[in-house]
């Protein structure tokens, strides 16, 4: 099983963190390219970001899904899910977002679930998406770390300990039954922030990679009944 992961910036160093962090979730026998545009913003933050890293998420994904290349499942990696459902009409395979494969995971996991993002000017992106999937009564709340994208490279002890503070108060005042971390650079802290805080805390790389195998799995039993 082949699985393309589009960063939608253009920070190179964070596509191969995830890529990465994809490999490592990815079953034996799954392989992982992961790409980003050359053109657009560093980093995606906010509904204005996200429309100026369209058209080079578009253009990556039309040569990488061109003839002569062949994936069985895509994976846009920006906790927007910048481009999903326009890239999700125009793609013959499985395709899904870092945001909402977390957020379905964590429906699945223990509800009601809180989101810890970067900054405040991600939440109405956010909240919308969890509105389209239907997922809102399983949401406690949407939070900002107020950590921007980078500093989640610049400055890990900082990022982290800021992230685990609002973890905590969302434990506190949301009553949740888990935390997903709302940015593809906070993968790496999923686990240490897991066992610091006694609770299912779903990032959105490995939750992608999962859904992915799943449906590639799921189309492939369906042709060999056919």
């Amino acid at each position: 099983m082949r699985i393309l992961i589009i960063n939608p910036n253009t920070t190179t160093t964070m596509t191969e963190a995830i890529g990465t962090a994809a490999a490592k979730a990815a079953s034996a026998g799954t392989t992982i390219l992961a790409v980003n545009p050359d053109q657009g913003p560093a980093s995606i933050q906010g509904a204005e970001d996200g429309e100026a890293a369209l058209p080079g998420l578009y253009a990556v994904f039309d040569r990488h899904m061109s003839a002569g290349h062949s994936f069985d499942a895509v994976i846009i990696a920006c906790f927007d899910d910048t481009g999903l459902c326009e890239l999700r009409a125009r793609c013959e395979v499985p395709l899904t977002g870092i945001g909402e494969a977390a957020y379905l995971l964590a429906a699945e996991k223990a509800t009601p679930f809180s989101v810890v993002t970067t900054l405040a000017v991600s939440i109405p992106v956010l909240e919308h998406n969890i509105r389209a999937y239907g997922l809102l009564p399983q949401c406690a709340r949407v939070r900002a770390s107020e950590i921007p994208v980078l500093d989640l490279e610049q400055h890990p002890d900082r990022a982290l300990a800021r992230i685990g503070a609002e973890i905590a108060d969302a434990i506190r005042t949301d009553r949740c039954g888990s935390i997903v971390l709302g940015c593809a650079g906070m993968a790496d802290m999923a686990l240490i922030l897991e066992n610091t805080y006694s609770l299912p805390v779903i990032e959105g790389v490995s939750a992608a990679v999962a859904w992915c195998e799943r449906e590639v799995t799921a189309r492939m039993a369906k042709t060999d009944m056919a």
